[in-house]
């Protein structure tokens, strides 16, 4: 039996319209929502200096601290017998009216709290800057 006699069959069609109208829809947003950026250059001639820069030295003490409890500064062997002993040593190794840099070179094996009494004997002396110094590569 052949119940589809009557109809005719429809080919399905694609319709491209819709598909056109949005494209032209995405087209137009783009176009409006792109900014286009111009580089505008201002020739200018700067000037020269032909002066040197001047090489600045800043003040420096040195603080040596080695594995046996001794300390020297700016190579010089002191003995003091509190924090406040190496702070005066710290203040009279400092030029007059010089805020210098302290600089730890402590021993591998020194003690920790040696490294310490520096740092507040520093901190008493009125140096606010303070830095440690370092062996790079293996040190052998």
């Amino acid at each position: 039996m052949n119940f589809r006699k009557g109809r005719r069959r429809e080919d399905p069609e694609i319709n491209l319209i819709p598909f056109i109208d949005v494209l032209l829809v995405i087209l137009i947003f783009l176009m409006v929502t792109t900014t286009y950026s111009k580089f505008t250059e201002l020739q200018i001639t700067l000037p020269t200096a032909d002066a040197q820069k001047a090489v600045e030295q800043p003040d420096q003490i040195d603080v040596t601290v080695d594995a046996k409890g001794n300390y020297t500064i700016n190579g010089e062997p002191v003995s003091f017998r509190d924090v406040a002993g190496l702070a005066s040593v710290l203040k009279a190794a400092a030029r007059p009216g010089s805020d210098p840099v302290v600089v730890v070179n402590a021993d591998q094996f020194a003690m920790h709290q040696m490294v310490v009494n520096v740092m507040e004997a520093a901190r008493l002396a009125g140096f606010g800057k303070l830095t440690f110094a370092a062996q790079t590569g293996s040190g052998k």
